[in-house]
């Protein structure tokens, strides 16, 4: 941490609700201010939790960074709440916001600076990372230096910010807010994102109105949707050498998407060739350039390109696409939230896979290898400009101009005799 106060830190347990394993995982870490804010590096701790046993997905986690919930509606009928009434309210009043700015990107510099200026007014502790500020656009602007020097910053994969901010604004595009969602790997405070990137169909708002908006959000009772991610498992066999013999070892990695997990064939000219297990079932076997394990928020990226169907981010479900595949009859499945799926190199593989998160991450497959995929119970609360339901039929109209046609002419009254 670079400027500001330090912060000290202490743990505190927490309680993933609806398990049947009984498991407790962490919740991250809970804040104790002191005279300075600076992040000293900490390691986040992974949420370990044992999937329930059924065909619903893992209840999610609706409490959002430190001080936001979701308000409970006492009229959902058979435990579905209808999406347009769900709301985000707070626990407390928030004081600290995280602004995240896409980089190297210089029509975004005025709305970064004007945002960062209100933001301090209000007297919100403004969160930034580093690499933010290492723009000389911004460093070396003398006007902005007083509004810098009360900046929180942080770096990314050292610091641990899980705990520390109470809501999320996105500056950007889509991308910007996949990133966000990378940097918590627990709750995720409540998100709003601002269209200024190139697509923009996941960030509602326009810049324009922005204090107003902002404004409504700190006073809280906003519509929200809850995008489920999906809690991916890595384990890479590896071999080390001890004195001229040769040992198996196995490391671990976890990641929370938010769009899809994609297995290809990387750089090979060959198929690939990878066994998809379902609860630990053998379901099929993928031939073709990949395959793409996505949540309904990503089913309307790389998902519909390769034909899959778009589902509302509501709908508690993984989605299934082959890409390409040497089979006419493999078509994209939708399965139920909650199952546990595996993804393996095939015995007979003729050459590695290769795996991506969100487009981030990318990292061989080798044989011996796995990737396994089940619904996260931490979702990104992304707060809607009116509510989830009008936002993303919007979004589908303006984005990806769906079922937009040209319309035909009405037949006069002589035409319809004929």
């Amino acid at each position: 941490m670079e400027t500001g106060e330090q912060v000290g830190v202490e743990a505190v347990p927490y309680c993933c609700s609806d398990f049947d394993s009984g498991e407790t995982p962490a919740r991250g870490l809970a804040i104790r201010t002191r005279k300075t804010r600076s992040l000293s590096t900490s390691s986040a701790t992974a949420c370990d939790y044992r999937r329930n046993q059924s065909l619903h997905g893992p209840s999610p986690v609706t409490t959002f960074g430190p001080k936001a919930c979701m308000l409970q509606n006492p009229h959902a009928v058979m435990h579905i709440q209808d999406p347009a009434s769900q709301r985000l309210t707070w626990n407390k009043p928030p004081k600290s916001v995280l602004v995240v700015k896409k980089i190297q990107d210089a029509s975004l510099l005025q709305p970064f600076k004007e945002l960062c200026v209100f933001l301090t007014e209000k007297n919100l502790i403004v969160y930034v990372e580093s690499k933010v500020l290492a723009d000389t656009a911004i460093a070396g602007d003398e006007s902005f230096g007083a509004v810098i020097q009360k900046f929180c910053t942080f770096r990314e994969d050292l610091d641990d910010i899980s705990n520390r901010v109470d809501f999320i604004i996105c500056l950007g595009g889509d991308g910007t807010l996949l990133y966000a969602s990378s940097l918590f790997q627990e709750s995720v405070p409540p998100v709003m994102a601002f269209h200024l990137g190139s697509l923009g169909f996941l960030t509602p708002f326009k810049f324009d109105t922005y204090q107003s908006q902002v404004t409504q959000i700190i006073e809280g009772n906003t519509a929200i949707i809850l995008r489920s991610r999906l809690r991916v498992r890595v384990v890479k066999k590896g071999i080390i050498m001890t004195n001229g013999d040769s040992e198996g070892c196995r490391k671990s990695m976890q990641y929370q998407v938010l769009n899809e997990v994609v297995v290809d064939r990387g750089p090979s000219s060959y198929l690939s060739n990878v066994d998809l297990f379902l609860d630990g079932h053998l379901i099929t076997t993928v031939q073709g350039d990949g395959v793409i394990v996505s949540t309904p928020t990503g089913s309307t990226a790389y998902a519909v390109a390769a034909g899959a169907s778009m589902i509302h981010p509501n709908v508690p479900a993984i989605m299934i696409t082959p890409i390409c595949p040497h089979s006419l009859s493999f078509r994209p499945i939708v399965v139920p939230a909650g199952v546990e799926l595996k993804i393996m190199l095939s015995r007979d593989a003729r050459n590695t896979a290769w795996v991506s998160f969100d487009g981030r991450k990318r990292q061989e497959i080798c044989h011996g290898d796995s990737i396994t995929i089940t619904t996260s119970c931490f979702p990104v609360p992304s707060i809607c400009f009116r509510d989830p339901v009008n936002d993303w039929f919007e979004s589908l109209s303006q984005c990806l101009h769906w079922n937009v046609r040209k319309k035909q002419n009405y037949l006069s009254s002589e035409e319809e005799e004929f």
